[in-house]
């Protein structure tokens, strides 16, 4: 069934409906909706990051295969939280990501309140420790064994300054190019090819790293490990913030050139002979 010519018109002259301002956020969720989000998704990213670790221990005692299983899960699960979550809290999942858009929005950029991040960051936390017991509940182990998975040697913690500075400088740089639409398949790869040139395999998220220490599994780190992997992710978020600050520059609009009039723009041709 067509429409009249008349409907038709009508349509044609009818004005589009408002629009955000370009630049300018849609609503935002409830805070306990995004804390919710947060919680829920940072307790499966462990929940893939420990179980697939199980699960490839299982089936596989070759090491190498082991961090391929691992590391291959953690890419799409990642992924898939990201594209999910991400319209309700920005997909975080990361103290390490919500103190440096806390930062960056008390230097005029846009981020998150001290507030909200004050409800993030336990959420974060607690999301963890729940991804953590769900992926040994699910495999039959102990639901809560401290890790005894040393990770303490010093090249493992420049690992995690790398991990996390190259993190934040692929996110905030994504936001300050307005491509943060690529960043389910951004983020996910960079923590993937993270596990495998990053000599700590990539933790690079502090609320991570505390979920790992409940589960002695392939996945784990030892509880004396946590400060100082936490300690090296805060110093590598502080290097990502300082490099998007230096390679992200915000052009300035280009003063008008003066003429010899005094006034911008180009003098008019000369009159032909």
């Amino acid at each position: 069934m067509t429409a009249s010519p008349e409907t038709a018109a009508e349509n044609a002259i009818r004005p589009a409906p408002p629009q955000p301002a370009a630049g300018t956020d849609p609503a935002r969720a409830p805070l306990a909706a995004r804390a919710a989000a947060e919680f829920t998704g940072t307790a499966a990213l462990v929940a893939v990051v420990v179980g697939s670790g199980i699960q490839a221990t299982r089936l596989s005692q070759d090491v190498g295969l082991q961090l391929l299983a691992n590391s291959t899960a953690t890419v799409f699960g990642l992924g898939v939280l990201i594209a999910l979550l991400g319209p309700v809290s920005g997909a975080h999942f990361n103290p390490a990501v919500t103190l440096a858009e806390w930062w960056t929005s008390r230097r005029g950029g846009a981020g998150v309140t001290a507030h909200e991040a004050v409800v993030y960051l336990p959420a974060q936390i607690l999301g963890g420790i729940a991804g953590a017991v769900l992926a040994d509940a699910m495999f039959g182990e102990p639901l809560v064994k401290w890790s005894t998975h040393d990770r303490s040697a010093g090249h493992l913690l420049l690992g995690e300054v790398v991990a996390t500075a190259g993190l934040i400088l692929l996110i905030f740089g994504l936001a300050r190019t307005d491509r943060l639409r690529f960043a389910p398949v951004a983020v996910a790869s960079y923590i993937g090819a993270a596990y495998w040139f990053t000599s700590s395999t990539s933790f690079a998220n502090p609320a991570v790293t505390v979920g790992r220490a409940f589960t002695d599994t392939f996945a784990g780190i030892a509880p004396a490990s946590v400060p100082a992997f936490i300690a090296a992710q805060l110093v590598g978020a502080a290097a990502g913030l300082a490099l998007v600050a230096a390679i992200f520059v915000r052009a300035k609009a280009a003063a008008p050139r003066a003429t010899a009039t005094g006034a911008g723009g180009p003098l008019p041709p000369p009159p032909r002979p």
